[in-house]
């Protein structure tokens, strides 16, 4: 069936996404190894080795760290990206920003510092995960 001959599927690469939908709160953190997409509440902190969307409505209380990001909605915390920070729209970022590249549209905004430079990325993930871990 969809064109496996084989019945094991367990050689196949594991490449998920993740949805939390819009009205859903969650209090924790979220790790993940692929794409997460947040409509919701999230009261934690968010990490992915993969890619972050935050849809117009998101609200994240809490760090990210992602390899990227796209957030159109509200961050009250620190953002590490590793490669790209896209923020769109009427993002809203309250805290610092550490990332190799960043893209801005003019109605997005951000309160902090902005940290740019694979070094500097470097260093932030190795702060923050030493900050979630105490």
């Amino acid at each position: 069936m969809f064109g496996i001959k084989s019945k094991d599927a367990s050689h196949l690469p594991i490449a998920g996404c993740t949805i939390i939908g819009a009205g859903v709160i969650i209090s924790g953190n979220i790790e993940s190894e692929g794409d997460i997409r947040i409509d919701g509440v999230l009261k934690g902190n968010l990490s992915s080795r993969a890619k972050i969307l935050l849809g117009p409505e998101a609200v994240v209380e809490g760090d990210i760290m992602a390899q990227e990001a796209d957030i159109l909605g509200r961050v009250l915390g620190k953002v590490s990206v590793n490669d790209i920070l896209y923020l769109h729209g009427k993002a809203v970022i309250e805290g610092n920003i550490h990332t190799s590249k960043l893209q801005i549209d003019a109605t997005a905004s951000f309160n902090g510092a902005c940290h740019m430079g694979a070094n500097v990325v470097a260093f932030g993930n190795e702060q923050l995960a030493k900050a979630v871990n105490e």
